[in-house]
């Protein structure tokens, strides 16, 4: 900015000034953080008990609300780093007390979007819905070298995270910037999960009310298809660039996924899908660079 002529010599000096003035406070922040990390690991290193755990937990949530809290933003990296460790160990200590039950996933969920929201931390509200969707049966897992994704009830988090995503959109639009920002972090996490559950669905389809109504793979294949193609399209009127990138990304999954489970991963079916997916992606980046434009 100095060379471009944006800016004096005066106005440089002064900022690099604040910057490193800044640089200074971050690192003690992260400095003090590892600390009390280090502590709070520790103690519950030495006595392995849920209980102990959302006991550290709710400590640490709260120094770093009330860090949050006031109007000295030196302590504010701190605070948020404080509020984020102590809740994951407060989630999870109450997850193990509780047995992993969908009352205690609730609560989680309700308990990160407040604190997100009093926090103004997107990473907390985003992991509010994913909480939320632990409620229904949504999961990960991990063995060696392998990791899985389980959603129970992919009928039930389509229409669920559905409703999420619409009402926090709607939402968006009425709210200050800051509290906009949250709402669409919502609303784009709870697209995710809905395209989850399509995904999940289309392969193996889903049963209703314990095995009663039987909703075929082929029609989640389907409707994940047109979903996709009117988000999209959706998405280019309203110039939402994450969106179309989003549905480009789950469109070549959906390709990828139904063309290897009905052809096979054999070496044709394999560099046609590749050449296909080429030209899908050019045709994007174009798009991309037009929205830009």
């Amino acid at each position: 900015m100095l060379e471009d002529g944006k800016i004096s010599q005066e106005e440089h000096d002064r900022l690099l000034a604040l910057s490193s003035t800044g640089t200074s406070s971050l690192a003690l922040n992260i400095l003090i953080a590892f600390g009390v990390i280090a502590v709070a690991g520790s103690l519950l290193a030495l006595v392995p008990e849920p209980a102990v755990g959302v006991f550290i937990g709710g400590v640490l949530a709260a120094g770093g609300l009330v860090l949050n809290s006031g109007n000295e933003t030196r302590w504010g990296v701190l605070g948020n780093i404080c509020l984020l460790v102590g809740a994951l160990v407060l989630a999870g200590g109450i997850i193990v007390l509780t047995e992993a039950s969908s009352v205690a996933f609730l609560a989680i969920a309700v308990g990160f979007a407040v604190a997100g929201i009093v926090t103004r931390s997107g990473l907390l509200v985003g992991l509010s819905v994913l909480a939320l969707s632990s409620t229904i049966g949504a999961r990960t897992g991990y063995a060696h070298a392998t990791y899985f994704l389980g959603i129970e009830e992919p009928f039930w988090t389509i229409i669920l995270f559905s409703g999420v995503a619409l009402a926090c959109l709607l939402a968006s639009s009425k709210l200050p910037a800051a509290y906009e920002r949250l709402a669409i972090i919502a609303s784009r996490t709870s697209l995710f999960l809905i395209n989850f559950g399509f995904w999940i669905g289309s392969l193996w389809g889903d049963r209703l009310g314990g095995g009663g109504v039987e909703i075929p793979a082929a029609v989640f294949g389907i409707l994940w298809a047109i979903g996709l193609i009117g988000i999209a399209l959706w998405a280019v009127r309203s110039n939402r660039r994450w969106v179309i990138n989003t549905a480009a990304v789950f469109g070549a999954i959906h390709f990828y996924t139904q063309w290897f489970e009905l052809l096979g991963a054999d070496p044709g079916s394999i560099l046609i899908c590749g050449l296909i997916t080429l030209a899908l992606a050019m045709g994007f980046w174009k798009l991309n660079q037009r929205l830009m434009d």
